[in-house]
């Protein structure tokens, strides 16, 4: 039988690349049709690729490689016999082969053996490529590095960490001798220590990382973004908060939060300014009829927006059981494509790491996304007199051209009005 080409699946409407981050079976082993063999990184998330067929594995791409949709990666051979040399690392390249050779015909320790970053059958396995390039390049055992990682695996910032450490440091090389005429060093001058940190490390960035940094630099070339400002008095949300957590939690299993307050204001306020639901195609305005509410969510691979879907037809605890699945699908990392796409407003949340105030940016190609704040107790005048009140600043940015600044003053001040009334979100008024 021919070979069956491994091909890089497509992954969403909107992308159109990513990168081969990791190949999970070895060059020359023999996989099962089914099972997973390599890890494509896109801008949105990580997805496992599966083999076709049944045979043996050859690989074409090496690891960290940026391929194209469509394009052939590899391939699968029925009829071939597995390789004594399976175990060799999966993305080799003819060069670290034969440097693999030369490394066996030559007595090494056990350990550099066992710890070498690229082995697949060795302690190395499993690392990123960005792990496993920094691991080469300081000479760590991975072995010694604590993992703080998904599963236990070893981060970046967990090498750097063991670097900085007394006992991760690498030894320093031996200085070569001094020509006899050459002056002796300043007495002031600081001798150079073994465990002193590196002055700059270079990494490549993640497929995410890339693509975030692409799209945040496209929209704002492409779009009109200005940001309005304004501030709620979050005391009724939040007396109503501590009446009803606890029977709330235990009726529907879930907490209550702010985001579901937000998410209902949004809607009622996207259902009287229908503009800043829309849209810019090419000369085209289009004005979406659902409300499919993206909710800024950070991971340890970058900002993702999982949608929540016709959240106008959710009650409270609805929104809040979506929330925390998409919680827990961040924290595992199983966060889909399809959870992703397809939003037509977005909220953000960078009060949950303190920040006062801030102008977000457009998720494309929508044309508004609200920003929410740190709650913080400020003097504020309430009929003529002042008092405490806890205080929340909302940025509203928009895309200019589709949304004037009339309605999008007025879309915050009606989003201000539903959180300072919270009666209005139940009466849907």
């Amino acid at each position: 039988m021919p070979a069956v080409a491994i091909t890089v699946p497509g992954v969403g409407e909107s992308i159109s690349e990513g990168i081969l981050s990791r190949w999970l079976k070895p060059d020359g082993s023999l996989v099962k049709s089914g099972e997973p063999i390599f890890e494509l990184e896109t801008d949105k998330t990580n997805n496992v690729v599966t083999a076709t067929a049944t045979g043996v594995l050859k690989v074409s791409v090496a690891e960290g490689e940026t391929v194209e949709i469509g394009a052939t990666v590899g391939s699968i051979d029925p009829d071939a016999q597995p390789s004594a040399g399976s175990t060799a690392p999966a993305a080799a390249s003819a060069k670290a082969s034969s440097t693999d050779s030369s490394a066996k015909a030559s007595p090494a320790p056990a350990l550099a053996a066992t710890s070498s970053p690229g082995t697949n059958g060795g302690v190395g396995a499993g690392l990123a490529p960005s792990v496993r390039r920094i691991v080469a390049e300081e000479n760590v055992d991975p072995s010694q590095v604590e993992g703080t990682g998904r599963g236990g695996r070893i981060t970046k910032g967990d090498v750097v960490a063991h670097l900085a450490s007394p006992k991760g440091a690498p030894a320093a090389a031996p200085a070569p001798a001094a020509p006899t005429t050459a002056p002796a060093p300043a007495a002031s001058a600081p001798a150079p220590s073994s465990s002193a940190r590196p002055r700059e490390t270079r990494q490549r960035m993640s497929g995410i990382r890339q693509k975030i940094a692409q799209r945040l630099v496209e929209v704002q070339h492409t779009a009109a973004i200005l940001t309005t400002f304004n501030e709620a008095d979050m005391s009724k949300i939040m007396d109503l908060r501590a009446k009803y957590k606890d029977t709330f939690k235990t009726k529907h299993g879930v907490p209550l939060g702010f985001m579901s307050f937000f998410v209902k204001a949004t809607i009622e306020a996207l259902k009287a300014f229908p503009a800043v639901n829309g849209r810019v195609d090419g000369t085209d305005l289009v004005l979406n009829n659902v409300y499919d509410i993206g909710v800024a969510v950070s991971t340890e691979r970058g900002l993702m927006v999982p949608v929540i879907r016709d959240a106008d037809k959710l009650s409270f605890a609805g929104i809040e059981k979506a929330i925390g699945a998409y919680a827990v699908k961040a924290r595992e990392g199983t966060i889909s494509v399809g959870d992703l796409q397809g939003g037509t407003f977005t909220i953000t949340n960078g009060g949950v790491f303190g920040s006062l105030l801030s102008t977000p940016i457009l998720n494309p190609p929508q044309s508004g996304i609200l920003g929410m704040h740190t709650i913080q107790k400020r003097p504020v005048a309430v009929e003529d007199q002042v008092v405490i009140r806890p205080m929340m600043y909302l940025a509203l940015s928009y895309d200019h051209r589709i949304v004037d600044g009339r309605e999008a003053v007025s879309f915050l001040v009606r989003i201000k009005e539903s959180l300072e009334s919270p009666e209005r979100l139940m009466l849907e008024i």
